[in-house]
């Protein structure tokens, strides 16, 4: 667990910081800590007063998180729970609304490096893919129980697959030699439709890429739980609290800048980042995660109703 701690560098962080500006005293929502990389930066720079209400659904993570923001003490609160329910994990801390709000969306290096985790074609393991392991669904029930049509519907609205049709008529194939169980046999699966037996050409990504991401995003419920927390955002900002999102794929990046606009013209928000912020050529040479991340931060206007927090 130290060796991945050690490993794990946040996205976007410079931007991040100098974008949502914590100050002393401020409070922080941090629907996805994982292990702590933002936090450890953000934390000092709300400290004295401030404090840190990080959620995550995955154990592994939050002890992560725990051993790395020791330092923190009572100023940090961290919880298992889905970000959509932040809501109710605000009293924890005597808190309505909270400052700045942050999501780093999608799934950390640690948990790609876990082949038991089922995340990554790279590494051979079951095919799992929760966030949260006390969840009964898993990839391999997705994979093994939905009929050609829903998997190949799946994929292309979830992972914008184009040849959706042909991968899923080659999983049901091989579903006929046994249940398809673990990583290495999906991605076999789905590249003997994609080529035929050919390679890649140089440059172009795995032919599972987008399969995995497909059934990830199914799995953990991703863009549902996305939407419903956007909806939840501007009552519990204070004046002046900030949002801010790190996507990795269009389907939530246009979530996010969906709901800006229309915060925009409700008179509620205004937009930070007209267009997404990406890494420079430096951090996407350093950190491979960073190359598909884009940042967007929006501004709470509308003071609304008194609340305390």
């Amino acid at each position: 667990m130290s060796e991945t701690r050690h490993e794990h560098e946040p996205v976007l962080l410079e931007p991040l910081l100098r974008l949502l500006d914590p100050r002393p005293g401020q409070l922080i929502l941090d629907g996805t800590v994982g292990l702590g990389g933002h936090a450890a930066a953000l934390l000092p720079r709300i400290l004295p007063g401030g404090r840190y209400l990080g959620l995550d659904l995955d154990e592994t993570m939050l002890d992560g998180a725990r051993q790395r923001l020791t330092a923190a003490g009572e100023a940090l609160y961290l919880v298992k729970a889905n970000y959509t329910d932040f809501p109710d994990e605000l009293p924890r801390i005597g808190a309505v609304q909270v400052d700045h709000m942050l999501l780093d969306l999608g799934v950390n290096s640690a948990q790609l490096q876990d082949a038991s985790r089922g995340f990554s074609f790279e590494r051979d393991g079951s095919l799992d893919m929760r966030y949260d392991r006390s969840q009964k669904r898993t990839a391999v029930d997705l994979v093994n129980a939905l009929s050609e049509r829903e998997l190949a519907d799946l994929f292309y609205r979830f992972g914008q697959e184009g040849r959706s049709r042909k991968i899923a008529k080659q999983i049901c194939r091989a579903r006929h030699g046994g249940r398809i169980t673990t990583t290495r046999g999906l991605a076999a699966a789905v590249q003997g439709a994609r080529n035929a037996g050919r390679e890649p050409r140089r440059g172009r990504i795995h032919p599972a890429t987008r399969v995995f991401q497909a059934l990830r995003v199914a799995v953990n419920r991703e863009l549902e739980n996305l939407e419903a927390f956007l909806e939840q955002v501007v009552p519990h900002l204070r004046p002046g609290g900030k949002l801010a999102v790190i996507s990795f794929h269009s389907l939530e990046d246009g979530m996010v800048k969906r709901f800006l606009r229309g915060a925009k013209a409700a008179g509620t928000m205004e937009e930070l980042t007209r267009r997404p912020v990406v890494a420079d050529p430096e951090e996407r040479k350093r950190n491979r995660r960073s190359r598909s991340a884009k940042l967007r931060v929006g501004r709470r206007l509308e003071a609304g109703p008194e609340q305390g927090g």
